[in-house]
């Protein structure tokens, strides 16, 4: 019988924490935990989940779809706005986009400050 296990906090390397957060702030209106600094900060949702951000010396960031750093995670966001939308919304926030798209229209495939992948999908 498998354990009963609930996620509870997903956590990306990065060089700067706190703008990693504030990005991801930005993007999905999360709360700051209250005691985030220069070394981890979060960002929490009401459900308890808490997506965090550890400040890595030396961190190389993801060479997406090129795997000579892995991308090592990818996280997925249901938009509610058209893709196009948000897409330029997150473009506007810092994100980049990379060149390679492969899956057509139903997502798109964008890197964070940190240069982590992620998409976002219709929801």
């Amino acid at each position: 019988m498998p354990l009963q296990m609930k996620l509870s906090a997903i956590t990306l390397d990065c060089p700067d924490p706190l703008a990693l957060a504030a990005f991801y702030q930005q993007a999905t209106g999360l709360e700051p935990h209250p005691k985030s600094d220069a070394d981890f900060a979060a960002l929490d949702r009401e459900d308890g989940l808490s997506i965090g951000f550890q400040r890595v010396d030396g961190y190389r960031a993801p060479r997406w779809p090129d795997q000579t750093v892995p991308q090592q995670l990818h996280i997925c966001f249901k938009v509610e706005e058209d893709l196009g939308e948000a897409e330029a919304r997150l473009l506007e926030l810092g994100a980049g986009k990379p060149d390679h798209q492969p899956h057509g229209v139903k997502a798109r495939v964008l890197t964070d400050p940190a240069g982590h992948p992620f998409c976002i999908v219709r929801g």
